[in-house]
């Protein structure tokens, strides 16, 4: 199913790097959803091993969502630009 699709837009002249644009924005999307779960379980298990630090650790937690945020959102903006240019 895919990979007639992939064919179809292929000979459809919508040509390689925009495929390859819609694929790596998919893929940014992914990586930032996969990134911010493994960075919360992270924070909950830390907390419930120290309870008394769960301020810091929340402060970090938030940080670090922020930063793979931003590197999510600067790969979806570079990915839409190749697409639409």
């Amino acid at each position: 199913m895919l990979l007639t699709v992939l064919l179809q837009a292929v000979t459809a002249g919508v040509g390689l790097s925009k495929l390859g644009a819609a694929i790596g924005a998919g893929m940014a999307v992914v990586g930032a959803g996969i990134g911010i779960g493994k960075i919360g379980g992270s924070a909950m298990e830390g907390i419930a091993r120290q309870p008394e630090a769960s301020g810091d650790i929340r402060m970090s937690m938030i940080i670090a969502a922020a930063l793979v945020e931003g590197v999510a959102l600067l790969a979806l903006v570079v990915c839409l630009l190749i697409l639409f240019l």
